[in-house]
């Protein structure tokens, strides 16, 4: 790699994007934890053969770390992909895209009494956000009281806290924003 085609800082982007440490990278395509780390800096080149197995290590083709960045990825009103991760009487969608895993940004509309259903569940991640955009929505949580939102409401919390939520008597749409995305989002 010459000095005028840098693409360390794309690659260690990708690598956190994908949740990966710079040991699982290195371990899965056979280079040291240091050459990953001095690649990631552009203080050294690759061989061919390296970048191959680093770019398939991280599911991305050699030519896109050549390409000029994205300013980023528009999911088009009417294309957001619909999502089920069950529950009843729900319509989600997610906003945005697919294969994104630095966070997940979800639309639930709900009918009125729907929801995730009776069993708590939790979620991986650190942060959820949920804002009401028309209705109410309640969210109940293990020995803890519930938490009504109405419209305009935001409530942030831990996934990982035991919860479910109903909407109520006229329905709700609610804008879900989980970090990181951890969230299977391919399925739907």
């Amino acid at each position: 790699m010459s000095a005028d085609a840098p693409i360390g800082a794309r690659l260690r982007a990708v690598r956190q994007a994908r949740r990966m440490t710079v040991e699982d990278v290195a371990a899965a395509s056979g280079v040291t934890k240091g050459f990953l780390s001095r690649l990631e800096r552009d203080r050294t080149g690759a061989s061919v053969a390296a970048l191959i197995r680093i770019c398939e290590t991280l599911d991305i083709g050699v030519s896109s770390l050549f390409e000029p960045a994205p300013a980023g990825e528009v999911v088009r009103a009417g294309n957001h992909p619909r999502v089920n991760f069950g529950g009843t009487d729900m319509t989600e969608y997610l906003l945005t895209p697919r294969g994104e895993q630095r966070i997940s940004a979800l639309l639930s509309e709900i009918a009125p009494g729907g929801g995730a259903g009776l069993e708590l569940y939790e979620l991986p991640g650190d942060v959820e956000f949920a804002y009401v955009l028309e209705g109410t929505l309640d969210l109940h949580f293990e020995n803890e009281p519930s938490v009504e939102l109405a419209t305009g409401d935001a409530f942030t919390f831990s996934p990982t806290r035991p919860h479910t939520f109903v909407a109520g008597t006229g329905g709700c749409r609610v804008l879900w924003v989980i970090s990181p995305g951890t969230l299977d989002v391919t399925r739907g």
